[in-house]
């Protein structure tokens, strides 16, 4: 019997992966004080040591005006030897080290950031909320460069790859977006010039990446929303990436601020949200959740593998590697999946259940991850460290909350079975 084309070998740019499992670039809020902490650590090395072809750091910041999160990482030089016993921990277990980069644009507060939020345009974010300031050419040069910069500072902290995280209504997709992008200049106006920043961004990496690092970009294939990007401007955005040579691309969708469902499918725990957040600091986000949670962060049904059929469209469109992800759980769908000509998948809600999942899918012990899609580790981790409801003690979690995520668990299953 061979082995399934998920444990062979594969080649993303100038660097090997051991199979084609990759652990996607979901937050962990696991760096207190922006930077590596030994809940890092032990996760990374866990999932490393779980058979993963390669592990990916989530959302660092390339500076500290791109900060979202108290529990973030930011980028700067008194952090890379930390960073780099990660990465020599993460190679001795076989696996390869990548950290995805990004700057947050108006998804933040002058606490977190250190400054007036920055955005394409200066608009009040609703969804913040808070009042934006629209960056000057200076901004954007010094941003710009903040990606070069970090790109070196990755290199140097031992990792093998840097994904830009260039999708979810982040800084290079609020440059993108028609609803976020409303500037008069050359970086606003038709889709090439909102593209502008981004160009410049991948041009920087790609010339500081040199010639021994593999560089990916996280891209939306659709923001999920009416005023926004839609398949064929993100169709024309993906050509565009394939044109400045980077090495692969993992399509997603959704918007943080409009459409954050889109990106994980499913509901999002409300009560859970509510529960761990500091009353002290989201007084005001613990009373909307209350008031009209439901309207601001609509359900979006989940189903296995998602994105698959918005995906197709997208391979059949270009030639350079593709890197599949959402709602892979199951193995035959990562080998449909791997079947459709793409190099690889990541996967993220399995390995936060079980860092042993690649294992015991190699070893045949299971076919499919036990996650239930409730969402708890979406709906804690904006507070605390991300971890699965089914790996606590019961006594751990209020009996309301138990309530909402069997609710959540029952209506995914529903919706598997259509």
């Amino acid at each position: 019997m061979s082995e399934s084309k998920i444990f062979t070998p594969c080649q993303i740019g100038p660097i090997t992966l051991r199979n084609r499992t990759i652990r996607s670039a979901a937050f962990e809020n696991m760096a207190h004080g922006n930077r590596p902490t030994k809940e890092l650590f032990d996760y990374h090395t866990a999932v490393a040591r779980g058979g993963i072809g390669m592990t990916t750091v989530a959302y660092a910041s390339v500076c500290q005006s791109g900060l979202s999160f108290d529990g973030q990482l930011w980028l700067r030089e008194e952090i890379i030897p930390e960073l780099k016993k990660l990465t020599d921990a993460i190679h001795a277990e076989g696996a390869k080290a990548s950290i995805q980069i990004g700057h947050c644009g108006n998804m933040t507060h002058r606490p977190t950031c250190g400054c007036k939020p920055l955005s394409p345009s200066g608009r009040f974010n609703l969804y913040s909320p808070t009042f934006t300031r629209k960056m000057t050419i200076k901004d954007i040069d010094e941003i710009v460069e903040a990606f070069g910069k970090a790109v070196d500072m990755c290199r140097r902290a031992g990792f093998d790859c840097i994904e830009v995280h260039a999708g979810h209504g982040y800084l290079i997709s609020q440059f993108m977006s028609p609803y976020t992008n409303h500037r008069k200049d050359e970086y606003g106006g038709s889709l090439d010039n909102r593209m502008r920043f981004m160009r410049r961004v991948i041009t920087r990496v790609m010339e500081e990446a040199k010639d021994d690092m593999a560089i990916v970009v996280k891209t939306n294939m659709y923001d999920g929303f009416r005023s926004g990007m839609q398949i064929d401007e993100c169709i024309t955005v993906a050509k565009e990436l394939e044109k400045l040579g980077v090495h692969a691309l993992v399509l997603t969708a959704g918007f943080v601020s409009k459409a954050p469902m889109d990106v994980m499918r499913g509901a999002m725990p409300l009560k859970t949200l509510a529960y761990y957040m500091d009353m002290k600091k989201f007084w005001w986000l613990k009373l909307g959740l209350h008031i009209g949670g439901r309207m601001v962060i609509p359900t979006v049904p989940y189903k296995d593998a998602y994105f698959y059929d918005t995906a197709m469209k997208f391979r059949k469109e270009l030639k350079m590697p593709l890197i599949y992800v959402g709602g892979m759980v199951d193995k035959a769908d990562m080998e449909m999946v791997l079947d459709s000509d793409f190099v690889a998948f990541q996967m993220a809600r399995a390995l936060v259940q079980d860092t042993d999942f690649v294992n015991k899918l190699q070893s045949g012990e299971v076919t499919r991850s036990a996650c239930k899609h409730s969402n708890y580790c979406i709906g804690r981790m904006y507070t605390l460290d991300m971890r699965c409801h089914q790996c606590m003690q019961k006594d751990e979690i209020p009996a309301r909350l138990q309530r909402e995520l069997e609710k959540a668990e029952k209506a995914v299953e529903k919706s598997n079975k259509r």
